[in-house]
């Protein structure tokens, strides 16, 4: 680390690298990626992170000539929220279990680390608990040693600065919820549930370590961030980002700004986010989410959504909205209820929030999740404001595929087609396990053949590949053939999911140069046109 005296701030991001604009050449060509968690690469600490592995695999995807490279939300997770990236305790923090410990070390943040002292992880599986266990020692003692130097260094104190929207309510957060024994925001002491100032100040000055270490690793997770994300870039791929469109109740969001939230007198949720019966649950899903007050959004001119917008334009090239309907109507279900079937609809203001995004954005690369029921008017306004959606294969063959609006011969152009997303089983699991005999017969019918599951993930990819839709995104488990040991989440079920990893034996150069050939011939490539290819 370069140690700086106190002065003038400088930007945080001094020192590294040059970053070739993101924002150009997205979604106008044919092009394809993978999508492919941060915390399914492989590395020795037991989670995936921004270490080497990281950018071993933008090497991969350079090698493949991919154009695209698709993450889930980086924001933290807990055990009580079963480690989900989608129930996140901030909207705007990192996740500091993707730090890498190995670039700490190279870049001076800690002393020279003791490769022995490094428990013996599994390989393909996240053990969160003795993860957090093994990074918290490490990221205490880092700390420790630095925390006097980082205090003086302009550029962790222009980071503070650039994010201080945010930072130092959610460091402090992290503070009180680690001190009341993890529980919600709610049940806290009145004065802190209520943030009255004299006692916010009280606790900044009692936890005053426990917040400089948080503030710590968010800097150092930043930092790691940019310098991948500018690798990326540099080598041609855009990162596409994920945003969930609901914040955790137990979050910083909602303790800093309730009365954005529908909440009760006693600040809990007065009503819920889920969704009805569906594909994936004949009694829909509760998330347990608040909701929106949205007639408070509007009155402020929906100042805390540009500012979160803005917090992710800056760290992606394109975002992508989960549940995007819900900005157009959403499902709300009594506090309280054992399942989602009493919920119910409400409209939700999308034209004055997505006019007001455009007016306030000279760009607004942004993919909206419309997979589920939708009704006409969700894609009327992602028509009116230009928002390309989503179809996936795997549901292409639930239903007669003549009129069904994920089979390929039915694709628009302007749409991303993925062969199954995070909450799909892989390809080859959802054909053995999953598919009715039903499906399957289609899956032949539409092939003209009878496949082998071996076989299934190979031919998705190359219908995924070969259709209209201008861009196709693929898991990597499809590429890699694997099955149910490998996937990543399954809606409405709390245990064994965001845990799967890759080795690093999956990305080799055989599988590279097989997914660059059909790239190319589908002409998906990014040197497509281009007289010289890598």
């Amino acid at each position: 680390m370069v140690h700086r005296a106190k002065g003038d701030l400088i930007s945080w991001r001094e020192g590294l690298p040059d970053c070739p604009s993101g924002k150009g050449e997205i979604l106008t060509d044919r092009g394809s990626g993978i999508l492919f968690p941060i915390s399914s690469l492989p590395s020795p600490w037991g989670i995936g992170d921004l270490g080497p592995a990281a950018y071993r695999f933008i090497d991969f995807l350079h090698k493949a000539e991919q154009k695209y490279w698709q993450i889930l939300p980086m924001n933290p997770t807990t055990a009580s929220s079963g480690n989900s990236p989608y129930l996140s305790s901030s909207a705007f923090a990192g996740n500091t279990d993707l730090i890498s410990p190995d670039f700490m070390e190279r870049d001076g943040f800690i002393g020279t680390i003791d490769r022995g002292g490094i428990p013996d992880f599994p390989d393909d599986r996240v053990d969160y608990v003795k993860v957090r266990a093994g990074k918290k020692s490490l990221f205490s003692l880092a700390y420790d040693q630095k925390c006097e130097e980082i205090s003086n260094d302009r550029e962790y104190l222009a980071f503070c600065h650039e994010n201080e929207l945010w930072l130092e309510d959610y460091a402090l957060f992290q503070a009180l919820w680690g001190h009341y024994g993890e529980k919600n925001w709610n049940a806290w002491p009145g004065p802190i549930r209520s943030r009255n100032h004299p006692a916010l100040a009280e606790c900044r000055n009692r936890f005053e370590k426990e917040i400089g270490c948080e503030k710590f690793l968010q800097f150092i997770f930043f930092r790691q961030w940019k310098a991948l994300h500018c690798y990326t870039n540099d080598k041609g791929i855009r990162i596409l980002g994920d945003l969930p469109i609901y914040v955790h109740f137990n979050s910083a969001d909602v303790w800093t700004h309730p009365g954005l939230f529908r909440l009760d007198a006693d600040c809990s949720p007065a009503v819920i986010a889920g969704v009805p019966p569906d594909y994936f649950s004949t009694t829909g899903q509760i998330w347990n989410n608040p909701l929106y007050l949205w007639q408070e959004h509007e009155r402020t001119g929906f100042s805390w959504w540009i500012d979160r917008f803005r917090h992710n334009f800056s760290l992606f090239d394109l975002v992508r909205i989960d549940h995007f309907r819900g900005l157009v109507a959403y499902y709300a279900i009594p506090a309280g209820a054992k399942d989602a079937t009493g919920g119910q609809w409400v409209r939700a203001p999308a034209l004055s929030f997505l006019r007001t995004m455009k007016e306030t954005f000279a760009e607004f690369p942004v993919i909206a999740e419309d997979l589920g029921t939708f009704t006409p008017d969700v894609h009327e306004i992602m028509e009116e404001f230009g928002l390309p959606g989503m179809r996936v294969l795997e549901f292409a063959f639930t239903e007669e595929t003549a009129a069904n609006p994920h089979a390929p011969h039915n694709l628009l152009r302007e749409l991303i087609l993925y062969t199954g997303t995070h909450d799909n089983a892989p390809v080859r699991a959802w054909f053995e396990q999953y598919a009715t005999a039903n499906d399957r017969r289609r899956v032949h019918q539409y092939l003209g053949w009878e496949c082998t599951a071996d076989e299934v993930p190979e031919f998705f990819i190359r219908l995924a590949m070969m259709s209209v839709a201008k861009t196709t995104i693929l898991p990597l488990q499809d590429i890699l053939g694997l099955g149910n040991e490998a996937r990543m989440n399954t809606p409405g079920t709390q245990e064994g999911n965001w845990e799967w990893r890759a080795v690093q034996h999956h990305l080799n150069d055989t599988i590279a140069c097989h997914l660059r050939e059909m790239t190319r011939v589908y002409g998906r490539s990014r040197f497509t046109g281009h007289e010289n290819r890598a």
